[in-house]
């Protein structure tokens, strides 16, 4: 009765909070607004990240296989000339003509590995006159190659301008004399013409 106005006034809103209960404390992850998810809940939202973990494994080992598979096919399309599954650097009838043009002549480029081989073991040979003979000879067989390249250059191009007037020939020539520097049977893709046959 002898209260004041004032303590009367702080007293009300003490009374009117809301009663909550403390044997259920808010999970400080869930959002706000929303319950904490039931444990069968949390459970199978598990699961289907596993799941969807095991899938993408699964995906990458298709994709591996699929990888190993073409890679296969490369490699027998290289050994058998097959156009559908060669590399891109070797597919087309340009490309397919220039091999062919290389495989059909001898070619002095090609001879170059096992001349240097007998080149290295004359210089090697202590006598003045036999490193005479192996200077000579490594210089006559670069100027053959020299030669030799402008001459199939020269050529191959000339026959590309003929039968392949509307087709791309870009690079062709180069990648027929990188052709020609290898030996016949380390070729790929394999030679499908013999020597001294039209291509």
């Amino acid at each position: 009765m002898f209260r004041s106005r004032a303590k009367e006034e702080k007293a009300t809103p003490a009374d009117k909070a809301p009663v909550t209960d403390s044997k259920q404390p808010r999970d400080p992850q869930a959002p706000k607004g929303r319950p904490t998810p039931k444990r069968s809940e949390a459970q199978s939202t598990r699961r289907s990240v596993a799941n969807t973990s095991m899938s993408r494994k699964d995906a990458a080992k298709r994709q591996r296989e699929e990888r190993r598979a073409q890679l296969e096919k490369q490699r027998q399309a290289l050994a058998t000339g097959d156009e559908r599954y060669l590399p891109a650097r070797d597919k087309g009838p340009v490309r397919k003509f220039a091999r062919d043009f290389i495989d059909s002549r001898f070619n002095v480029a090609e001879f170059f590995l096992p001349m240097a081989v007998v080149i290295l073991v004359l210089s090697m040979v202590r006598v003045a006159s036999l490193q005479n003979i192996a200077l000579l000879l490594w210089l006559v067989v670069i100027i053959l190659i020299v030669v030799d390249s402008f001459v199939t250059a020269f050529r191959i191009k000339k026959q590309l301008n003929e039968r392949f007037p509307d087709e791309r020939k870009r690079g062709a020539v180069a990648y027929a004399l990188m052709r020609s520097l290898q030996m016949r049977r380390l070729r790929l893709p394999k030679p499908q013409v013999k020597r001294g046959e039209r291509p």
